[in-house]
């Protein structure tokens, strides 16, 4: 009699479950008892072939046997399981201190670039971006400073190789000076930029030179008449005072660049003696920081404005000189030297 039979495999299986030890031995119970080949699963897939009465009776009590014996795999599987697991080895203090994981940390330089950013936004700037390899046109001549132009030479230039014909040759951008007319030729004034970046320079290397750097360029353009070298002064007093943490005084001194009339470099008090004259300013009491003056009209009008409608100063310094004065660092080729051991005292 099938029933008998079904009533005999359900026994057989349980009493089977009851002596496996490992889940190997398990996952061989399952195949024989509930596997499709199994003995049970080919009395129900024949029930299409018994008589009605006895479908009636067979098919319930297989049914049952075989939810019977799942049940009782599921409950054996889960004992097994927990038992494989070494709970002690598995439990976690949660009171033990963490274990300290090594973190990298911002560079001398981001961390310089980051503050100034943090200043000049606090005075209504906003940061503007743009390419570091350019166009001749926007690192040059847009800048007044043509091919023929002896202002070319106090910028030693790297160039493209098989640039050299093209009419609008690319080359790394010798200052961030080349943002300034992109950003005016899709805006218009009163604007407050200000541009960091890397830049590039055919320069030999020693410990106050480097061929790639970062530089910090400002641009603050009005109507005629709003913004003036005094405007000019002020910002940068109040820049370099929250920079250091102390008062800064500014000096400006004649000097010439294409891109601005009047032009002039400038310099603040020494921020080691306060001005009173020591070996790192050479006794002068004054640090050269960098060069401005008020926008050339050439400039706004290769930007697409009116000549004489706007006026408004730029200037440009050094982040990575900054960051050596800040950090009393003596030579400039450690900040790209990727030596892990200047990097981590920041």
């Amino acid at each position: 009699m099938l029933s008998e039979k079904i009533i005999g495999i359900q026994k057989e299986g349980e009493r089977a479950l009851s002596s496996i030890k490992t889940m190997a031995e398990l996952e061989m119970w399952e195949v024989k008892y509930l596997g499709r080949k199994s003995e049970l699963s080919e009395i129900l897939k024949g029930l299409k072939d018994l008589a009605s009465e006895e479908k009636r009776v067979v098919g319930p009590l297989g049914n049952a046997a075989k939810e019977s014996l799942m049940k009782a795999f599921e409950e054996t599987k889960e004992t097994l399981f927990e038992n494989s697991i070494d709970w002690e080895r598995e439990r976690i203090d949660v009171t033990a201190p963490g274990t300290a994981v090594p973190r990298g940390h911002l560079h001398p330089i981001t961390l310089v670039e980051q503050q100034i950013e943090d200043i000049f936004v606090s005075l209504g700037f906003t940061v503007v971006d743009g390419p570091e390899v350019d166009k001749e046109w926007y690192n040059f001549d847009a800048l007044n400073i043509p091919r023929d132009h002896p202002a070319r030479d106090m910028q030693d230039t790297f160039w493209i190789k098989g640039e050299e014909k093209n009419k609008d040759r690319y080359l790394p951008r010798t200052h961030t000076s080349n943002v300034q007319v992109r950003y005016m030729e899709a805006h218009t004034p009163p604007l407050r930029i200000i541009i960091p970046g890397r830049i590039f320079r055919n320069e030999a290397t020693d410990a106050s030179h480097e061929h790639t750097f970062h530089q910090f360029e400002c641009l603050m353009v009005d109507k005629e008449g709003v913004v003036s070298v005094a405007t000019f002064k002020h910002i940068a007093e109040t820049f370099f005072s929250q920079f250091f943490g102390k008062k800064v005084r500014i000096r400006l001194r004649p000097s010439f660049f294409p891109f601005t009339e009047p032009s002039f470099e400038f310099d603040i008090n020494c921020i080691l003696c306060d001005g009173k004259g020591c070996p790192v300013c050479k006794q002068a009491g004054w640090l050269e920081i960098g060069g401005a003056g008020m926008v050339n009209q050439k400039v706004f009008e290769a930007a697409g404005y009116p000549r004489g409608k706007y006026q408004g100063f730029a200037w440009g310094f050094g982040v990575t000189r900054l960051a050596m004065m800040k950090y009393k660092i003596t030579d400039i080729r450690l900040m790209m030297s990727g030596d892990l051991r200047f990097i981590r005292q920041f």
